[in-house]
């Protein structure tokens, strides 16, 4: 059974109005830390995260919890994802770098998994108050309104993004060119949680990623099959949020997601995995 998703949803509410907005383009510079080259967190990561696990525990006691933050100070938690049983995957501040830089496209996001599948997404954007839900074999959400994505005829002029870390370096050049001939090909949002609002909401109609953390990853899959696309691994694998794989790609039906992964593989051996 599936937690209550207006209980969730609340939650994840008041964890934005307290932890999160009041910050937003008011955080001191001690309050934001880089933990890698490129990569930092702020203490509204660190107190959302602390508030969400709290509430969640609550709300089902026993359930494993793992967030982002938490991964970083001990990475044997994503081993623990490797479970049957329920777990909540939590990206306390989706778009760090965004919030941090005080640019609105962040967003909050938790995902329930149990034996292994995600049965329920939560993706809210705090600074335009949309929440995003999605349920397992029950639909795609943005507030009151039912997501539904057309489905295009053909490739010309798609919109999306591609991660090329996914393909061996030597393609890179070619592909490119391929690519830009082909597509409308967009910059990151730096923001996994609004590019896969962006494909729920059909306004953008193809992802293809390379590192696959389960916080950035869970949710917005979930939304995207949910609102009637197609999110699975480049080797055709069902996406699992407890799998650590590369390479993913996400298109609008299942007959663009064919033709845009022989699109990437033609003329060489394909994309690394």
């Amino acid at each position: 059974m599936i937690p209550d998703p207006d209980k969730v949803a609340d939650f994840i509410r008041e964890t934005a109005e307290l932890d999160v907005l009041p910050r937003f383009r008011a955080l001191a510079a001690h309050e934001i830390i880089e933990k890698s080259p490129g990569d930092v967190v702020t203490v509204a990561d660190h107190d959302a995260e602390e508030r969400l696990t709290r509430m969640l525990s609550g709300l089902t006691p026993g359930a494993l919890i793992v967030g982002e933050e938490a991964v970083h100070e001990d990475s044997s938690l994503l081993d623990r994802l490797d479970t049957l049983d329920p777990v909540w995957i939590l990206d306390p501040v989706d778009g760090t770098a965004n919030f941090a830089a005080g640019r609105p496209t962040f967003a909050i996001m938790v995902t329930y998994v149990t034996e292994g599948v995600s049965r329920g997404a939560w993706i809210y954007s705090p600074v335009d108050k949309t929440m995003y839900v999605a349920i397992d074999g029950d639909g795609a959400w943005a507030n009151d309104e039912k997501l539904k994505i057309t489905a295009p005829d053909d490739l010309k002029g798609l919109r999306g993004r591609i991660n090329y870390g996914v393909f061996d370096e030597h393609r890179r050049p070619a592909l490119r060119k391929r690519i830009a001939d082909t597509f409308d090909v967009e910059k990151s949002a730096r923001c996994a949680g609004h590019e896969y609002i962006m494909l729920a909401k059909g306004e953008a109609d193809f992802r293809i990623y390379n590192r696959l953390w389960a916080w950035d990853h869970a949710p917005g899959a979930l939304l995207h099959k949910e609102a009637g696309g197609v999110t699975a691994r480049i080797d055709r694998a069902p996406y699992k949020p407890t799998e650590r794989s590369q390479g993913l790609l996400s298109a609008p039906s299942e007959p663009i997601w064919e033709q845009i992964r022989s699109f990437m593989m033609q003329e060489d051996e394909g994309p690394t995995l």
